[in-house]
């Protein structure tokens, strides 16, 4: 697993580099360049480090960065507070143990099974883990078999759940993708995610949203659902951890 999270945290590197205009990095552009976006010594030099160290980072070599020459590199290629963050991340937690599903405790469960509006918890693998009456009768969870109960598997393969997004099916997609891109990372090389990620290649545009590399963090914002009984519904969502377990994911939806 620590050899493939090195790998994701080179492709990680490379994807910002390759994204970065010179223009953008204040890098004057003198003869004709064959390189998308940077060149590694251009990455190197903005955030004064050598050359073959970064080199090597990118090449997903084992390495130890210190704080100071992350938040350095984060610098340089210009990273989102988000994308900083993952860039810290995949670096402080080198060593990981192999993921294992969480178990919702009952008192959260019956929490989520007593609210109104649509809600349910899921887990680091965005397996989907607990959901009440509400979220059964917008998703159908239930009707789903147990190993498509997670939301990437949901949104991606489910011709059901395409239709029921619409028009607004393939930005949200994307955005979930980019999403999850952050956890994945994270648990790169683990079996649980391998298999995830095996079946997300059912996906056409999976495959291009995911070798872009991009990060995003979850914050709340607004769906429209086109339900085939229930007609157009809009809601505005939210995500919460919670304090017993912080892998688990609070979602909750409220109708506008």
């Amino acid at each position: 697993m620590a050899d493939t999270r090195q790998s994701e945290l080179g492709d990680f590197l490379r994807s910002r580099r390759e994204k970065l205009t010179p223009k953008v990095a204040g890098i004057a552009i003198g003869r004709r360049r064959r390189t998308p976006g940077l060149r590694r010594e251009e990455v190197a030099e903005l955030a004064g480090i050598g050359v073959d160290w970064y080199t090597r980072l990118e090449q997903g070599r084992s390495v130890s960065p210190s704080l100071t020459t992350i938040d350095a590199l984060a610098r340089a290629l210009r990273l989102t507070k988000a994308e900083h963050a993952h860039l810290r991340a995949l670096i402080r937690d080198a060593d990981r143990r192999p993921f294992i599903s969480e178990v919702v405790p009952p008192a959260i469960r019956r929490t989520v099974e007593s609210l109104n509006q649509p809600a349910y918890i899921t887990g680091r693998r965005w397996d989907i883990l607990a959901w009440n009456d509400a979220a059964e009768q917008t998703f159908g969870f239930s009707r789903l078999p147990t190993a498509d109960r997670n939301v990437l598997i949901c949104m991606l393969t489910n011709q059901a759940t395409r239709r029921l997004f619409g028009p607004s099916w393939a930005d949200e997609a994307r955005r979930m993708v980019a999403q999850f891109r952050a956890s994945h990372d994270l648990w790169a090389g683990d079996p649980a995610f391998r298999d995830l990620l095996a079946r997300l290649q059912g996906c056409r545009e999976f495959a291009q949203w995911w070798v872009a590399h991009d990060i995003k963090s979850s914050v709340s914002g607004r769906k429209v659902l086109s339900h085939p009984k229930k007609g157009r519904l809009a809601f505005e969502y939210a995500s919460f951890q919670a304090n017993d377990d912080p892998a688990l994911k609070l979602t909750i939806y409220t109708a506008t």
